[in-house]
């Protein structure tokens, strides 16, 4: 366990964090900008070893679902601090320089995983309201006759 937090102060006192969160208000404001951030969140799920990123691939699918939502209008019910925070979480996740290297195989992997599970924790709340949401949304509407 002290593992865990000593690793994930590391990232979350990290310049590669500080920056991917200064970049992260921008990028909210531009939904295109987002979208293409999404790519390369799904590019880099579809190339890396199997093993280490299968424990948040699921993870990773409901964020993309819920920014795709975000950048296309249909759901604005995040709050600013936990849409801004998650897309900080998804640029160290692209980032190949981070506290781990990518580079390394494997274990290079590690940092963004833990990183990916603290934002799931810190952001838990609006994460099922979107759920909710999302469910809502799947529901046909009956027709009248």
């Amino acid at each position: 366990m002290a593992e865990k937090t000593n690793l994930l102060n590391r990232i979350l006192n990290s310049v590669i964090f500080r920056n991917a969160r200064s970049k992260a208000g921008h990028t909210a404001k531009n939904p295109a900008v987002i979208l293409q951030l999404l790519a390369q969140v799904f590019q880099k799920l579809n190339t890396s070893p199997n093993g280490v990123v299968s424990q948040v691939q699921e993870k990773v699918g409901l964020l993309g679902r819920l920014l795709r939502s975000y950048a296309r209008g249909d759901y604005r019910e995040i709050p600013w601090k936990s849409l801004v925070l998650t897309i900080a979480v998804l640029i160290y996740f692209v980032s190949p320089i981070d506290v781990i290297p990518d580079l390394l195989p494997i274990i290079g992997l590690t940092d963004d995983v833990a990183l990916i599970l603290w934002l799931f924790k810190a952001i838990s709340e609006d994460l099922e309201r979107f759920r909710q949401w999302e469910k809502k949304q799947a529901v046909p509407l009956e027709t009248e006759e």
